[in-house]
């Protein structure tokens, strides 16, 4: 297992506002370098038998990010594993810092137009249940900005194909992961 400045590399997450590709990325960079792929938020709702948008509704956001929490834990004991995480998991610090100290942590970033552009069409996302959601994008990108700043990584996927994305982050965790000379 590769060092990196004192950090074990054994996996690769990638954080980001939803609609900026983590999970089409992920499954690539998966692919590419023969990893498992995981999704926090898919993990939860395995695990619950809830659906995210019925745990905002019923039991609201904290209860939520309890559950992130959790998962985010038990993630230091995988190996070979691509993360995918939900879009508001860095914004604890604890959950990036827990992440760090096995992942290397890769922040996909996508203008508001662009991430609207993506997600408009899908039913399933809580945070588009708002009048304005464009202004609700534009606002949460703003809050979380500070926190996905603080990846190891950060990538522009506006113009890019999920492809291209994947082979710059494999191309990224292959420089961290190798052998120091």
């Amino acid at each position: 297992m590769a060092m990196h400045n004192g950090r074990h590399l054994a996996n690769l997450a990638l954080v980001g506002f939803m609609g900026t590709g983590k999970t089409s990325v992920g499954r690539v960079i998966a692919e590419y370098l023969h990893f498992e792929f995981l999704d926090t938020d898919d993990l939860i709702q395995t695990r619950t038998g809830r659906t995210i948008a019925d745990i905002f509704a019923k039991d609201g956001e904290p209860a939520f990010r309890a559950l992130e929490r959790q998962i985010v834990g038990e993630l230091a004991a995988r190996n070979k594993t691509v993360i995918s995480t939900g879009g508001g998991l860095p914004t604890n610090l604890e959950n990036l810092k827990a992440l760090k100290a096995h992942a290397l942590v890769v922040c996909l970033w996508a203008a508001p137009e662009k991430i609207w552009e993506r997600v408009r069409n899908q039913s399933h996302r809580p945070l588009l249940h708002d009048p304005d959601p464009q202004r609700k994008i534009r606002e949460l990108l703003a809050v979380r900005e500070p926190f996905y700043k603080q990846a190891d990584v950060l990538i522009n996927t506006d113009q890019r194909s999920a492809r291209e994305v994947a082979q710059q982050i494999v191309l990224q965790f292959k420089l961290a992961t190798r052998p120091a000379r």
